[in-house]
């Protein structure tokens, strides 16, 4: 199954997430870069975020995409921001959405689970089929955790 790694790190835990779940699929990595860099600083960057997913603010991006039917499966991974993905996986979501490909979402967080990301993301990519999510605490994501979430959502390496 040909997978394409889909994700947007702010701080480093989700791009080290996206490499492990890239490992294990042999799928193709893609970096979300938003043409503006978000800010280092933790609290700006929170105020930040929470003031574009209230307003719907979507980032333009420097990244392009592939085309996406090359792809079996679709891996897009965030952080969560407020409860929901960040605004450039948002972004991704709405300009890719209805390219009919499956889209195992995962996300890693501080304490607040997927929240209702999977949400999000089934609204911006409009009405795509996503698979059961993947949610990780911080850098608790091992090996097992998406060898045992691959198997989950059925992926079989090719």
């Amino acid at each position: 199954m040909k997978s394409l790694i889909v994700y947007f790190s702010h701080s480093g835990t989700t791009r080290r997430l996206a490499e492990l779940i890239a490992k294990e699929t042999g799928g193709d990595l893609l970096e979300l870069v938003p043409e503006i860099a978000y800010p280092r600083e933790y609290s700006t960057v929170v105020a930040q975020a929470k003031r574009e997913l209230q307003s719907g603010y979507r980032p333009a991006l420097k990244t392009a995409f592939p085309d996406l039917s090359a792809y079996d499966m679709v891996f897009v991974g965030t952080p969560n921001w407020w409860s929901s993905p960040a605004p450039p996986v948002l972004t991704f979501l709405e300009q890719v959405g209805q390219s009919g490909v499956q889209i195992a979402p995962f996300c890693t967080h501080g304490g607040g689970g997927s929240g209702h990301i999977r949400r999000d993301m089934e609204k911006a990519s409009h009405g795509a089929v996503l698979l059961p999510e993947l949610s990780v605490y911080g850098d608790s994501g091992r090996t097992a955790d998406v060898q045992k979430w691959l198997k989950k959502i059925n992926f079989a390496k090719t």
